[in-house]
């Protein structure tokens, strides 16, 4: 039986589901919003990329030839998304006394490191903003002659009224600019915009300024719109099939390379606008100032103050797909723990079907399972929906090794061929049980040593308590000691 297949996309910029219908058949341009390179990677910026991942994964599976374009923000992105100030890198390297570059280098291996244990697949190209100064050159030369920006002492701003007068600036976010207007402060005198709306295609750099590069307008760098519109554009053309990011990017930024775009080609850049919803721990805002915040890293390791133990990039990203991508996802140490059993429940299922005996019949209905699937999938990639059809399978393959329901062998190598088509392929897990028995032999001498050392603190007996603790941080293994009892790490 042929399954049934017909991929929908929740539209930003429409407001409903459509039908996937790529510019050239069989063909995908993709581009994602990457990091700007100035601290280690954000664990909400993960959750983002990581449901790229998944879409890029999805639709490589499902046959099309993906040129998947992901960028990076090495100059240009300035604090708090202002318009003036400092810029992100260069204050990093300011505070740290390094050279800009050396401050991208860093955080763009941090980046990878992390994304890599993550078991992303990288993107086709990876360009860098700096990579594309020419470009971002040639693009503000183009909507200047066509009348869309301004020249105003060395810097260069794009002009949003005369833009609207033609085209619409706030469709994809659905503000009017009347709005705007009546919500903003009066420009003052020393300030060089014509409106508080517009916003800068190139910044005059001032002399403290490190990054900078020569332009017809002087010494500068360019604006953080314009290095995705020009980057995209040269990868995927003017008009491409899809361009995510995060939630927090829907107003400005994907707003001003709508206007950018239009303004230099006279054309829509994107046909599918995806947007990826935030990370919230524990019920609030993930902060590093309220010190509601954990790294990746910190979540492997388990070297951190607010989980009870660590946990595997696997389980982290088993987490993350348990969430549809455009909802809010809470991460808590119980959520972890959860997803960690789950988890663990279907990388069993994956190893026990191997050894299934089969029968004559079956009594699962394989190849309408494997549709809900794929069903699940183009729904807009409803991962959670997904998973959930991976466990009436998981459920089935237990009761037949209970010897309470039967499976052909056919039936049983096309249950295999999906599982892993959907758990490793798709969601992009990875089945660690080939170490699972080492890991709990470890964490089973580990857990006696720990129940030793807490008799010889009762008993008072403070050197052997000590010397455990001691001799086990000689061997990488961090002892945490808490109220609900003490836990380990590796470092």
């Amino acid at each position: 039986m042929q399954l049934q297949q017909s991929l929908k996309i929740y539209n930003s910029l429409s407001g409903k589901k459509e039908i996937f219908r790529p510019i050239n058949k069989g063909h995908v341009g993709m581009y994602v919003c990457g990091p700007t390179v100035y601290s280690n990677v954000h664990l909400g910026n993960c959750r983002t990329f990581m449901s790229f991942d998944m879409i890029f994964r999805y639709l490589k599976h499902l046959g099309y030839k993906v040129r998947y374009v992901r960028n990076i923000t090495d100059a240009g992105h300035l604090v708090d998304d202002a318009e003036d100030g400092e810029d992100k890198i260069a204050k990093k390297a300011r505070l740290e006394q390094l050279e800009p570059m050396e401050v991208v280098q860093r955080y763009t291996v941090d980046f990878h490191n992390i994304l890599q244990q993550f078991n992303f697949l990288p993107p086709s190209i990876e360009p860098t903003a700096t990579g594309h100064i020419i470009e971002q050159i040639e693009t503000i030369k183009d909507i200047l002659q066509k009348g869309y920006a301004y020249e105003a002492n060395g810097s260069v701003y794009f002009d949003v009224a005369k833009f609207n007068e033609t085209n619409e600036y706030g469709k994809l976010s659905g503000r009017k600019l009347e709005d705007m207007i009546t919500n903003t402060r009066e420009l003052t005198a020393q300030e060089e915009k014509k409106s508080p709306q517009d916003f800068a295609l190139w910044k005059k750099a001032e002399p403290q300024h490190i990054m900078r590069w020569p332009s017809p307008w002087g010494d500068g760098f360019p604006g953080w719109h314009l290095e995705c519109t020009a980057m995209s554009t040269k990868y995927l053309g003017e008009t491409f099939d899809i361009h995510g990011g995060g939630m927090d990017l829907k107003f400005p930024h994907h707003e001003c390379e709508i206007a950018q775009s239009e303004a230099s080609t006279g054309q829509s850049p994107v046909n599918y606008w995806l947007h990826a919803n935030m990370l919230t721990m524990n019920g609030k805002k993930m902060a590093k100032s309220t010190g509601n915040n954990i790294l990746p890293g910190e979540i492997f390791t388990g070297d951190n103050e607010i989980l009870s133990k660590a946990f595997s990039p696997s389980v982290v990203r088993f987490f993350m797909m348990q969430a549809h991508y455009t909802s809010i996802l809470d991460l808590s140490n119980d959520a972890l723990l959860a997803s960690e059993k789950g988890f663990n429940k279907l990388m069993d299922a994956v190893e026990s079907i191997k050894n299934i005996e089969t029968g004559g019949k079956s009594d699962f209905d394989v190849t309408g399972w494997k549709q809900q699937c794929y069903d699940a999938m183009n729904d807009n990639f409803n991962t959670p929906i997904l998973i959930a059809k991976l466990f009436d399978a998981v459920k089935h393959i237990n009761l037949v090794k209970e010897g309470k329901a039967t499976l052909t062998q056919e039936d049983k190598e096309a249950v295999q061929a999906t599982l892993h088509a959907f758990i490793f392929d798709v969601l992009g897990l990875e089945n660690k049980n080939d170490s699972t028995d080492d890991s709990d032999k470890l964490s089973g001498v580990v857990e006696l040593l720990i129940e030793l050392r807490k008799e010889a603190r009762n008993n008072k007996d403070f050197a052997t308590s000590d010397k455990i603790r001691d001799q086990l941080t000689d061997m990488g293994i961090q002892l945490k000691d808490g109220k609900e009892g003490t836990t380990f790490s590796l470092s």
